[in-house]
């Protein structure tokens, strides 16, 4: 290397090639950091895969409860389905709630496709409110199906329930887990 002339030094020369090196480095750094983060983001096939067994092992018990038990059958169930249907969503947010804030960030789908609702940004798990929020907005999301469909068509594949509470589904590590 050339030894620095006073010059150079007083007109701020050096300092502007230092300066575009930093830049580059954090550039480099954003991008290894963006590549870990798309690696960790699930799968839609898993997370289709992972809804379903809970619609399985919550969702079902929830129903059949709401059916016999509260509504006397089916008749019913199709004489108030407004009410019935209120019957249902509500215990299942407040039951994928309980499961994802006291499990760490997962439900039983969740655990057995090694998934975890995380912070988007810090991705540590998010207080209650957030997974409250979340779930609230994952069934508006699936009633209107334009906010659940959101999944296949964006990079992040976050829906518009993950989008609006902030949070992210990722892949967790065996021994994480």
């Amino acid at each position: 290397m050339a030894k620095q002339r006073f010059r150079d030094l007083k007109q701020g020369k050096v300092v502007e090639e230092s300066t575009k090196s930093k830049r580059q480095k954090n550039k480099i750094t954003k991008e290894k950091s963006d590549e870990l983060i798309s690696q960790l983001i699930a799968k839609n096939g898993q997370k289709v895969k992972a809804a379903l067994t809970d619609a399985f092992m919550l969702l079902m018990p929830i129903m059949y409860g709401v059916f016999y038990l509260v509504m006397d059958g089916r008749e019913g169930f199709a004489s108030d389905k407004i009410m019935g249907w209120i019957y249902i969503l509500v215990p299942l947010i407040l039951l994928q709630t309980v499961f994802m804030y006291f499990g760490k960030g997962q439900t039983p789908g969740y655990r057995n496709y090694k998934l975890r609702v995380v912070d988007s940004k810090s991705l540590n798990q998010p207080p209650l409110f957030a997974f409250l929020f979340r779930n609230m907005l994952m069934v508006l999301s699936l009633i209107t199906v334009i906010g659940w469909l959101m999944i296949f068509f964006r990079k992040d594949r976050q829906g518009l329930h993950d989008i609006l509470s902030q949070t992210m589904v990722i892949n967790v590590d065996e021994n994480e887990s």
